[in-house]
C-alpha cells in the first residue's frame, strides 16, 4: 500500500500524466476510451489527445445492463454481479486499445472511468420524502485497476451529490478549463441519450458558469426504432425526414413539471423513455395511429424544443456566443436543422474548431476530474448545484 501511495504521489508532482478517460453513455452503443496527456491543473490545465477509440459493445452487454437499466425495481443480484463484470469488460478493452496502439499499461499513469450508469434519481425525480439524491454507477474500479495494473479512478458522481449537487451535469468542470474564453461566451451543448449544455460567459470565473440538463437527446429517438425497427438509431434522420410535425403530440410531450423546474436540473431515461412517449401518445387525438415516420420527426422536435426551453435561462438577443455541438445528436441533421432554424444568430460548429474531436470529448473530460483529484491545487468559486470539489475514488491494483 505505501508503494502505491508513493507512486500516486510522484504522478501528482509531474508536470504531465498520462490519463485513459472511459465514457460509456445511457445508449449502450460502445466504450469510448481516450489517451491523453494532461498537463498543470486548474486554469493552466493542458490537453493532448493521443489516442481515441469506440469499442462497440457486444449485444450481450447491453442485453444484461438493459435488464436493470433505468428500472425502479431492477433484481439487486443481477446489479451485484454486473457490478464486476462491466468493470472486467472494459478492462479488456482498454488493454485491447493500448495493443492496438502499441502503448505499454506501465506508461500510463491513470484511468478515469465513469462506469456505466444504471440509474439516476435526483430528489425532483423520485419524490420519496426523507431521502437525497442519488445516482448509481456500476464498472468496479478496485476490479479494473487490478485487471490493468493501472491506478483507477472512479465513482466520480457520489461526491458531487455528497457536495450538494445532483450528480450531472460534470461536464461543466472540464468545459471550464479548457474552453472558457476572455472575449467570446461559448455554449458547449452535448445532445447524448440526454442533452445537456455548458454556458461559458466571456471573462468569468466558475461561478459564472451556467449547466443543466434540458431534456431528452437521442434517447427516445433510439429507443423508438429498436423497437419498431430493429436498428440502433436511424441513421441520418433517414426515417424522421419522412414525417412531419405532429403539433398536439409535441405540445403533450412537453406538458411534464420537468420543463417547469429550477435551474440546474438533471435527469436521465428512468423519466424519457418509451412509457414517457406512449403516455403522451394516449392523451393525443388519434394517438394510436400516428405514422412512424410523424412520431420521429416529432421527437427530434421534442429534443430541440427542450434545448431551446433551458437556453432561454443563459442566452440573450443581444449576447454574442458562438456555439459547438457534441454527441450522436450533432450527427442527426434534422435536429441540426432545426437548432440552427430556431437560433439563426447562434453560429454552431464542433469542438474540432477548439481542438478536440467531439466524439472524444466526454471521455477527455473524466481524464481532467482525474487531473484535478490528483493534481489540482487551484480553488474555484463554485455556487448552488456546481460544487468545486475533487471527485473520484481512488482504487489500486496492488
Amino acid at each position: 500500500m505505501r508503494n502505491s501511495i508513493e507512486k500516486l504521489y510522484r504522478i501528482a508532482n509531474r508536470k504531465s500524466r498520462v490519463i485513459i478517460g472511459l465514457m460509456s453513455g445511457t445508449s449502450l452503443d460502445g466504450l469510448d476510451i481516450a489517451l491523453c496527456r494532461v498537463s498543470g491543473n486548474g486554469r493552466e490545465t493542458q490537453v493532448e489527445l493521443l489516442e481515441f477509440a469506440t469499442f462497440p459493445y457486444e449485444p450481450v452487454f447491453g442485453r444484461r445492463v438493459r435488464e436493470v437499466f433505468a428500472r425502479p425495481d431492477g433484481e439487486l443480484e443481477k446489479i451485484c454481479l454486473l457490478h464486476p463484470w462491466i468493470a472486467a469488460e472494459h478492462a479488456q478493452m482498454i488493454l485491447q486499445a493500448l495493443q492496438n496502439w502499441n502503448v505499454s499499461p506501465e506508461t500510463v499513469d491513470l484511468i478515469a472511468s465513469h462506469g456505466q450508469t444504471v440509474y439516476h434519481a435526483p430528489r425532483s425525480f423520485h419524490d420519496v420524502p426523507g431521502y437525497p439524491d442519488a445516482t448509481l454507477q456500476l464498472g468496479d474500479g478496485d476490479h479494473l485497476a487490478c485487471a490493468t495494473g493501472i491506478i483507477t479512478i472512479s465513482d466520480f458522481r457520489q461526491k458531487h451529490i455528497a457536495a450538494g449537487g445532483e450528480g450531472a451535469p460534470l461536464a461543466p468542470y472540464g468545459d471550464y478549463l479548457l474552453f472558457s474564453d476572455p472575449g467570446m461566451s461559448r455554449l458547449l451543448l452535448n445532445m447524448g441519450g440526454i442533452s445537456n449544455f455548458t454556458f461559458l460567459p466571456a471573462g468569468k470565473g466558475f461561478d459564472a458558469v451556467f449547466s443543466t440538463d434540458a431534456g431528452p437527446g437521442n434517447t427516445l429517438m433510439d429507443a423508438y426504432v429498436q423497437k419498431y425497427f430493429d436498428i440502433p438509431y436511424d441513421a441520418d434522420a433517414g426515417i424522421a425526414m419522412q414525417g412531419q410535425l405532429h403539433e398536439e403530440l409535441l405540445q403533450n410531450l412537453m406538458s411534464h413539471p420537468f420543463f417547469e423546474w429550477p435551474f440546474p436540473k438533471t435527469t436521465g431515461p428512468e423519466l424519457f423513455n418509451l412509457d414517457y412517449l406512449a403516455k403522451a401518445m394516449n392523451t393525443t387525438s388519434g394517438g394510436d395511429c400516428i405514422p412512424h415516420g410523424d412520431v420521429m420527426h416529432t421527437l427530434a422536435h421534442f429534443t430541440v424544443r427542450a434545448i431551446l426551453r433551458s437556453l432561454e435561462e443563459c442566452l440573450s438577443s443581444d449576447t454574442p456566443v458562438r456555439g459547438y455541438v457534441s454527441g450522436g445528436g450533432a450527427s442527426n441533421p434534422l435536429v441540426m436543422a432545426l437548432l440552427k432554424e430556431a437560433l439563426p444568430t447562434l453560429e454552431f460548429t464542433n469542438t474540432s474548431t477548439l481542438g478536440l474531436n467531439p466524439d472524444a470529448k466526454e471521455a477527455v473530460l473524466f481524464a481532467l476530474l482525474a487531473n484535478e483529484m490528483v493534481s489540482g491545487e487551484h480553488h474555484f468559486q463554485g455556487k448552488k448545484g456546481y460544487p468545486w470539489v475533487s471527485m473520484g475514488k481512488i482504487s489500486f491494483p496492488d
